[in-house]
Formats: C-alpha cells, sequence, structure tokens
C-alpha cells in the first residue's frame, strides 16, 4: 500500500476529503519525525513504539570482495510492534 492509498482510505473511513486526510497524514509523520529526531520515545498504546537506538561503529565485509570495512556509529529509528497489532498480523 502506498501513502496515497492511505490516505485515499482514511478520507472514505472518516468521510473527508483527501486533502484532509493527506494533511492529517502528513501532521502525524511529521510530529513522529520531529519526536525521533528530539531522541524521544513515542509509544500508540496498542500499535506499537517508536524510538532512537545508537548502533557503535563495527567491522563488515564487503559482500562482493570480502574485504574489510569500516562500518560508522549511527543513530536509527527502531519500530517494536504492540501485542495488539502482533496479535492482528498472526
Amino acid at each position: 500500500m502506498t501513502k496515497a492509498e492511505l490516505v485515499a482510505k482514511i478520507a472514505d473511513k472518516n468521510g473527508s476529503s483527501k486533502a484532509q486526510a493527506e494533511s492529517s497524514m502528513n501532521a502525524i509523520l511529521e510530529i513522529i519525525q520531529d519526536e525521533l529526531a528530539a531522541g524521544n520515545k513515542l509509544t500508540l498504546t496498542g500499535f506499537g513504539t517508536f524510538n532512537v537506538s545508537h548502533r557503535k561503529a563495527r567491522t563488515g565485509r564487503n559482500p562482493r570482495t570480502g574485504a574489510e570495512i569500516k562500518i560508522p556509529a549511527c543513530t536509527v529509528a527502531q519500530f517494536k510492534p504492540g501485542k495488539v497489532l502482533k496479535d492482528a498480523v498472526k
């Protein structure tokens, strides 16, 4: 499903226009992005938790040549699904 398809489904479900649904969707995504950029955790009870994780620098291998490469430390976004979402997917 693409973002456009999701926006269309939200508009249908709420009985609103696609423009209003897209505005709401963009606002939600922006809030999640801002919270993660600030290093905060965002919990949507039943759905899941978005958080930020820090990965240490490590040594990896180039799969094509087998040569060792250094992978720098980085910060990544993570999502852990909640129980309700896990059960729904099962």
